[in-house]
């Protein structure tokens, strides 16, 4: 099989992620006789320096015209102080907008051999596998108007969803749930927010259609602090953009390190984009130090979501697991007793695992 997978590296340790998520299909499709073609793009802060605008037309024009996407990580300092049209993240936002890409599921799982990384004791982390499911194109970050008032002393900023929208995420997530543990845990705000009213009836109505799936609707307040103290009484949690973007965050320090955590973000038909859950880490760029995990973990994703390839995003994840069993790390997992490793080492540990 043949895929075409245009590479945005972006900013900070987005190319050296992207390069070991590279190396690492490589050696999927030398195994299991696939040919995947790259081409790169810039987004984000390089952008700006090279194009003028942080998400230039041909990077958007590749994306449409390819298989798959894969995004390292986008912004930095450098770009703190443009104007707001100007900033990395604009970038970020325009591609999901441009390929509607509406759902964003991140997955959030406790390694054995990482449980001591973890801020939280380990039996409370332990046996914790949930995956996220968020809105993304729609909500607070999009709606119109969004303006200063009053001579910039007063602001206004709009949320808004239309019925359409909560119910492909909604579905989308009932759809998710069945794939796992069968349990949907519904976060909103109704008892403030008239959107969350919205919400709520929709996943109401909606659950009739999954019958074999248990539901249950949480304040996202409740939410935000039942994922410290109870984290695996969770499977799937389905909720709006911003909501999703603050829990999302906040599950991401179950494992101890943002380098483990994988993304997907998927369109209805269309182009999916992958890339993993941390930031662009500029203080340590170009040091090889990054974990390359979670980029990693994100290009399995694709080849199971994108690609219905099961079998080679499972040796992926598997061939991850075995380096870790192995007490291989990078530096952000702070395994005083295990083996350190750079970015380029661990990627060579992984892919010398999926050729054994």
């Amino acid at each position: 099989m043949s895929k075409h997978i245009v590479l945005l590296p972006g900013d900070g340790i987005g190319a050296e992620v992207i390069r070991a998520a590279k190396d690492i299909l490589e050696a999927i499709g030398n195994k299991y006789n696939h040919a995947f073609n790259f081409s790169s793009y810039d987004i984000g802060g390089i952008a700006i320096d090279k194009h003028g605008t942080p998400l230039p037309e041909e990077t958007v024009t590749a994306c449409k015209e390819a298989d798959a996407v894969l995004l390292g990580a986008v912004g930095g300092p450098k770009w703190d102080n443009n104007p707001s049209d100007l900033r990395p993240e604009r970038g970020l936002l325009g591609i999901r907008k441009a390929l509607d890409l509406y759902a964003n599921l991140r997955p959030v799982k406790g390694f054995a051999k990482l449980l001591h990384a973890s801020p939280l004791k380990e039996f409370i982390i332990a046996g914790s596998d949930l995956l996220i499911v968020r809105e993304l194109t729609g909500g607070l970050y999009f709606g119109e108007p969004s303006e200063r008032r009053d001579n910039g002393n007063a602001v206004i900023d709009s949320l808004t969803y239309t019925r359409a929208e909560i119910e492909r995420i909604v579905d989308k997530a009932f759809q998710s749930a069945q794939l796992r543990r069968k349990h949907l845990t519904s976060v909103d705000k109704a008892n403030v927010l008239e959107s969350s009213k919205l919400w709520r009836e929709i996943v109401e109505e909606k659950k009739s259609e999954y019958p074999d799936v248990t539901v249950n609707h949480v304040l996202v307040d409740a939410a935000a602090m039942k994922l410290i103290t109870n984290p695996t009484d969770f499977d799937v949690i389905v909720t709006e953009n911003m909501f999703g973007d603050i829990l999302s965050d906040e599950a991401s320090v179950l494992t101890g390190s943002l380098g483990m955590l994988p993304s997907a973000s998927l369109a209805e038909d269309g182009v999916g984009l992958y890339e993993p859950a941390h930031g662009s880490a500029p203080d340590i760029a170009g040091q090889g130090i990054a974990n390359p995990i979670a980029m990693i973990l994100s290009a399995a994703m694709m080849l199971r979501y994108s690609f219905g390839m099961d079998a080679e995003a499972q040796a992926i994840e598997e061939a991850v697991e075995t380096v870790l069993n192995k007490d291989y790390h990078t530096a952000d997992l702070k395994n005083d007793n295990g083996k350190l490793v750079g970015t380029e080492e661990m990627t060579q540990l992984i892919v010398d695992a999926i050729q054994a």
